[in-house]
């Protein structure tokens, strides 16, 4: 049974949260514990490591038989047997056998991945056959195979009567019933490509605590004295190992993963471009959300006071301005203290067959065209009907709509967003153009859904007190089961092959990176005596430079 309560413990706990990095080891694929040791698999060297989880000392145990290893993937180490797949095979050997001669346990016609024992089952996966197949220890006879819950490179451990699987492109680790298959709950991994996974055992405090690998490629400038200019950007392979910490909660169907204590803070320049003049000007920017992935500490003013609303319900900073003209200089804005974790939602269609009725307010205000969705052009409802078809079940219905758009746009940024019907003609939209499909095809079909947003901090988890600043603003969208709530979705970052499959990692799912702002209010706004100016009367853009800016403080578990 899994608990409703934090299966992790604090990252100060065990082993001073450090990040495990083996000496030498290139690309990690596979590791596990074994009598307080940290096993694993470098398949680039071939290299059998054991690292001492503390100092990060590292043994190659397999000196004079690395070749033997090469691609190796799966791990498991089992009554002192040493467990692994290569290729379309599954062997074992004795972990103390210095020779390591290893026995064939199976061939299989596609290509294996990983492998976890218990007792005398024993539990291989297959991307390409898309299972996960279940052997009998003994004699090597099918027992029985069960989906496999992602789309990449999976591999796989087992915990009492759990299976827990890390997959490669869906950045998720699936914990599954070990006798069914069935998913209990998934978590985001706070970086991507995973690549294995082990849980280590501290006899101090009793806990069990999930380790994954991963393996990324990293950007990095490099100095290279033979070229001119000698500045060259180039990318190296980083792999290392990470504690993932998680909290479940099974009553509303989420879980949290990894998360970090952020400062955010977001200024406008003030530096108007044409002559303006304006009296009595209130300069309105929505505060970062209260929600169940993001904990606002505190926030606080900059360059000038402000006073804070509420609309909606949500936090809204308001400045204020007696003139403003073209000769105005000035900064202001606020700074936030933030905790932000991953999340995951964990509903299937089963769970969406008798939904209550929709609060009587959301039609008109989620199911309209409020915001140029260009709902009434044809090409838009031939889109929405033809991306549900006869499909009755609303999570199947998100489901398909999502797909569809994925199967029709690829991402690109435009200096300005374009209307659905435009966007879905061209096939090439931006994280805005790609909202605005999805919300006119879900809006027609009696989905209700909204745009959020609106930044992300740079995904460089392990970079702590150091100002980062992202590219370009974000957004993303919610849509609204009955008796659920709000769920997130994010609108493009999942459409990474053409044509699919397509992963789900952020469909019902946020990573830790994303700072959500109030929602359902606009993220900035001007208004003169209760009326909120249009962008012909006067544009935010022409009048200010925003400046954003993440600084990550500490790593966070989800207690």
């Amino acid at each position: 049974m899994i608990s409703d309560t934090l299966l992790s413990v604090s990252p100060q706990q065990q082993f001073n949260g450090a990040t495990i990095r083996p000496i030498a080891a290139s690309e990690i694929h596979g590791i596990a514990f074994y009598n307080n040791k940290l096993y694993a698999l470098d398949n680039r060297n071939g290299y059998l490591l054991e690292v001492d989880p503390i100092t990060h000392n590292t043994k190659v145990l397999n000196s004079n038989h690395w070749e033997d290893f090469i691609g190796v993937t799966g791990l498991a180490i089992a009554d002192n047997k040493l467990w692994f797949t290569s290729r379309y095979s599954v062997y074992y050997c004795n972990l103390d056998d210095p020779d390591f001669k290893c026995e064939l346990f199976i061939r299989l016609a596609d290509r294996v991945n990983g492998v976890a024992i218990w007792e005398s089952s024993v539990y291989v996966s297959s991307q390409k056959a898309g299972t996960i197949s279940v052997f009998d220890r003994q004699n090597a006879k099918e027992i029985t195979h069960l989906d496999a819950p992602g789309i990449g490179i999976e591999n796989i451990t087992i915990k009492g009567e759990d299976l827990w699987v890390s997959d490669t492109l869906e950045q998720s680790v699936y914990c599954l019933d070990r006798a069914t298959g069935r998913q209990k709950f998934s978590l985001l991994t706070p970086f991507e490509c995973p690549t294995g996974l082990t849980f280590y055992h501290d006899p101090e405090t009793d806990q069990d605590i999930l380790y994954v690998s991963y393996v990324n490629n990293e950007p990095y400038i490099r100095d290279n004295p033979n070229a001119d200019p000698n500045h060259e950007l180039v990318y190296r392979i980083e792999t290392f190992i990470h504690p993932l910490y998680f909290r479940y909660y099974p009553q509303d169907h989420y879980a949290l993963s990894n998360g970090y204590l952020v400062e955010m803070t977001y200024v406008e320049e003030l530096a108007p471009l044409d002559p303006i003049e304006l009296k009595n000007l209130e300069w309105r920017m929505a505060l970062p959300a209260q929600t169940h992935r993001q904990k606002v500490h505190k926030v606080e003013p900059i360059g000038l006071p402000f006073t804070e609303i509420i609309e909606d319900g949500e936090r809204v900073a308001v400045f204020k301005f007696d003139t403003l003209t073209e000769h105005s200089r000035c900064i202001f804005g606020w700074k936030a203290l933030i905790e932000v974790w991953g999340i995951k939602y964990n509903l299937t269609p089963r769970d969406c067959e008798k939904l209550p009725e929709m609060p009587p307010d959301y039609g008109d205000r989620y199911l309209v065209d409020n915001d140029n969705l260009a709902m009434d052009t044809d090409i838009i409802k031939r889109a929405a009907a033809e991306a549900v078809g006869r499909e009755t079940n609303l999570l199947r219905k998100i489901y398909n709509i999502r797909n569809y758009v994925y199967d029709r746009l690829s991402y690109g940024i435009k200096p300005h967003i374009d209307t659905p019907d435009i966007a879905l003609r061209r096939g090439v939209g931006s994280c805005g153009e790609y909202v605005g499909v999805l919300l006119a095809l879900f809006r027609l079909n009696s989905i209700a859904c909204r745009t959020v947003g609106r930044y992300k901090c740079p995904a460089s988890a392990l970079v702590h007190n150091i100002p980062l600043k992202p590219d370009y603003n974000h957004v993303w969208l919610e849509f609204y089961i009955p008796g659920v709530g709000w769920l997130p979705m994010e609108s493009n970052p999942d459409d990474i092959y053409e044509g699919g499959p397509y992963p789900t990692r952020f469909f019902m799912g946020l990573a830790w990176y994303h700072a959500e702002m109030s929602k359902g209010v606009p993220f900035e706004r001007l208004m003169i005596d209760g009326v909120v100016l249009n962008k012909q009367q006067v544009s935010i853009g022409n009048l200010a430079i925003n400046h954003v800016q993440f600084t990550i403080l500490e790593e966070s578990s989800p207690s």
